[in-house]
């Protein structure tokens, strides 16, 4: 899966890794320590890919629709509708950030934004 040199590429990456059904390849599109966000808990590392891997284990695709974009030099924040079909969707809170290699990796993944309870 090859990664973007462009944050608002990013979701769109994501949407392709996802619908692999693989998990290291959509791994990689977080950085090492990049955080999700699962029902109000900061996930990383191994937690993390067992969360993703829950929702790719729903065998169904995700559809992304980026709604803004903001990039102040290295960061970004994206604002993204997303759907997995049949099963569940959102409007994804996500900071991404550019590497030393160019490429766009997620920060912080909040995939329910701020729809979700405190």
């Amino acid at each position: 899966m090859e990664l973007t040199t462009e944050a608002a590429r990013h979701p769109h990456v994501f949407e392709r890794a996802f619908n692999t059904g693989r998990i290291e390849l959509v791994d990689q599109l977080y950085e090492p320590d990049g955080v999700l966000v699962a029902d109000g808990e900061q996930l990383t590392g191994r937690r993390r890919a067992d969360a993703l891997r829950a929702h790719l284990d729903l065998g169904a695709p995700v559809r992304v629709n980026p709604r803004q974009v903001h990039v102040s030099g290295d960061i970004a924040l994206l604002i993204v509708d997303w759907a997995i079909e049949g099963h569940i969707g959102g409007t994804a809170t996500d900071v991404v950030r550019r590497g030393p290699d160019g490429f766009w990796r997620y920060v912080i993944d909040n995939p329910m934004g701020s729809t979700m309870a405190a």
